[in-house]
């Protein structure tokens, strides 16, 4: 799981925060609220928690992970994510992400649409670029983040294989929004003179390696481990966890038109368990999808799609294998993209999404 909502927490002051869904903390006098709240949401080391974004369809838009994927198809795609974890809790977990990416080839439609007067003189030639954007925004609780990231990737050719590399500069602007906070205490001194908002900078690298069979990646994120700081006077500062990821597939190519890739995914950080999905996909002549993966922290997931012309349509049901399911109608995730750029601009064995 995400978030360990099934856990309570023990504040300095003795009292203890309860109903983490909307955040009802009882007790009276001082209770450090943004010290709870990143301790059970983002810094938790005893629940499989993490401070950055879940996805379910990632293997369907690898950028979302590792900013060496930017542009590895030769084409040029929009993709729009929407996420809703544990339906049926209040103020449950969402998740809303667009992304954008593009190799820089020199028949690629963003070339073509330049006037020739005005040819541009940085664009790589060579092909070797590519470029990336992506937005989100995750809300959790009274936790509210919105990041941005840019990528930038450079691609090297090595006979039928591809090995790339990406460097992305990111940040978030993250809140706290308590007006979903019901204290015993309104006047608390900490809640009131801690700011309530702050914006975080950072650096992601990846590094990927594809060919006709199979690919396998390697990613770190929040390298820099940049700090929060939402109090004043002298309150304890934070630090987001660098977190790693490391994915690989395999692709059998059947005569009939099926293809069967089996992937797995390795998602850790430093002060936590480490996370592996399990992935078994079938493709039916690149038009339609389905697939079943599991996740180790408990979570058997169900997904399919389907291609109509440029475009792609995926959705994924989370079940929770935990005591959450008694209260969750599990996780929702939907998918869709478009891509654009002529077969011409890819390499043949890269027409599949």
């Amino acid at each position: 799981m995400r978030r360990g909502w099934s856990h309570s927490v023990e504040a300095d002051t003795g009292n203890t925060w309860k109903d983490l869904t909307g955040l009802k903390v009882s007790g009276i006098g001082s209770i450090k609220l943004y010290l709870l709240a990143f301790t059970m949401f983002f810094l938790s080391a005893g629940v499989y928690s993490q401070q950055l974004p879940l996805y379910s369809q990632y293997m369907m838009n690898s950028f979302l992970l590792n900013p060496a994927v930017a542009g590895n198809d030769g084409l040029t795609s929009f993709n729009f994510t929407a996420r809703e974890q544990w339906l049926g809790f209040e103020n449950s977990p969402r998740t809303v992400a667009i992304s954008g990416q593009t190799r820089m080839l020199r028949n690629s439609p963003i070339a073509r649409g330049r006037s020739v007067r005005h040819r541009p003189t940085h664009m790589s030639r060579s092909g070797n670029v590519g470029l990336g954007g992506y937005i989100y925004n995750d809300r959790n609780g009274i936790i509210d983040r919105t990041g941005l990231q840019g990528t930038y990737t450079y691609h090297i050719w090595m006979d039928r294989s591809q090995l790339s590399f990406g460097i992305s500069l990111t940040a978030f602007q993250m809140k706290l929004d308590d007006r979903n906070a019901v204290l015993y205490n309104v006047d608390d001194p900490l809640l009131n003179n801690s700011r309530k908002a702050l914006f975080v900078p950072d650096v992601n690298l990846g590094v990927y390696f594809s060919n006709p069979g199979y690919y396998v990646g390697a990613s770190t994120a929040q390298l820099l481990q940049s700090a929060l700081k939402f109090g004043n006077d002298g309150f304890r500062e934070f630090r987001m966890l660098r977190h790693y990821y490391f994915m690989a597939g395999y692709g059998f190519f059947l005569d009939n038109g099926i293809t069967i890739e089996p992937s797995l995914m390795l998602q850790t950080t430093m002060h936590s368990r480490p996370q592996l999905d399990i992935n078994t996909r079938v493709y039916y002549r690149d038009d339609y999808w389905g697939g079943i993966s599991y996740r180790t922290s408990g979570a058997l997931i169900m997904m399919g799609g389907v291609k109509v012309d440029r475009f792609y349509f995926g959705y994924a049901f989370d079940y929770s294998m935990s005591s959450i399911r008694k209260h969750s109608f599990g996780s929702h995730e939907f998918m869709a993209s478009v891509k654009f750029g002529d077969t011409a601009r890819r390499y043949r064995w890269l027409n599949r999404y």
